[in-house]
């Protein structure tokens, strides 16, 4: 019986020792990649970036007429256009009193 449980401790701390030595292989790989992408990976010029490619979120006179600040007009907004799939607008944002 002793011998068994020596056996299987020596099992356990080989197997334990193998799967941190994999694991920490894997952790420096991605690591050397992500280094190596963002040292010799394309860069995007903002230049390239224009203004006009972009459709603006937030509407100026919504903003306007409703007393919300832009964070959350911003999440009402992207959240109709999500469950719309696109095919809804928001038009007008009306704070309703409590009954």
């Amino acid at each position: 019986m002793n011998t068994n449980i020596q056996t299987a401790l020596l099992v356990f701390l080989v197997g334990m020792t193998v799967v941190f030595i994999v694991l920490c292989i894997v952790v420096l790989t991605g690591k050397t990649l992500i280094y190596l992408v963002n040292k010799f990976g394309p860069v995007s010029s903002k230049n390239s970036i224009k203004k006009g490619d972009f459709i603006p979120l937030l509407n100026d006179n919504i903003s306007s007429k409703s007393g919300l600040n832009k964070k959350k007009l911003a999440a009402i907004i992207s959240t109709v256009e999500i469950v719309t799939q696109g095919r809804g607008k928001v038009l007008n944002i009306e704070k309703v009193a409590p009954k």
